[in-house]
């Protein structure tokens, strides 16, 4: 199988998102349009991931893989990819299908893909999958992010 190129590596990305350190889950950009991106992970397998169970890594976490994948395709959207992150956060998410128990047992990269299937400038809703280095489809779902939205902080 023959690598995609990478358009940004993992501390360009990590200049466009606000999580950090180990939270920042994703490596590389391999593709991105108006509609679409995807984005390679291969940190799954640490024994120090910030989302590691004593279980490992289970299959739900993969939904925060995908929602950085969201907040980095509105980011490189934004001013061509110059504009600071927005603040947003992830509303809701429909339709999830776990296909495996387990992330940090999948051997190789996982490939993190979404595609915007509406966006109103307040609010996005994409569609994600995580596939396998093999292609094998491991968790799918909808979501929705609500951007520029002032949450209250407790005085």
């Amino acid at each position: 199988m023959t690598t995609p190129p990478v358009l940004l590596d993992h501390t360009a990305l990590a200049a466009r998102l606000p999580h950090q350190g180990t939270m920042c889950l994703l490596d590389a950009v391999l593709a991105c349009d108006a509609g679409s991106i995807t984005c390679r992970a291969t940190g799954h397998h640490a024994a120090d991931h910030p989302l590691r169970t004593p279980l490992g890594l289970l299959a739900p976490a993969g939904i925060e893989y995908a929602a950085q994948a969201m907040a980095l395709h509105a980011a490189l959207q934004a001013a061509g990819g110059a504009a600071a992150p927005r603040p947003g956060f992830l509303a809701s998410v429909r339709g999830v299908r776990l296909h495996v128990t387990r992330l940090d047992d999948v051997p190789g990269a996982l490939q993190v893909q979404a595609t915007r299937r509406a966006d109103d400038g307040r609010q996005a809703s994409y569609q994600f999958t995580l596939q396998a280095e093999d292609g094998r489809l491991l968790l799918e779902g909808r979501a929705t992010v609500v951007l520029d939205t002032p949450l209250s902080v407790p005085a």
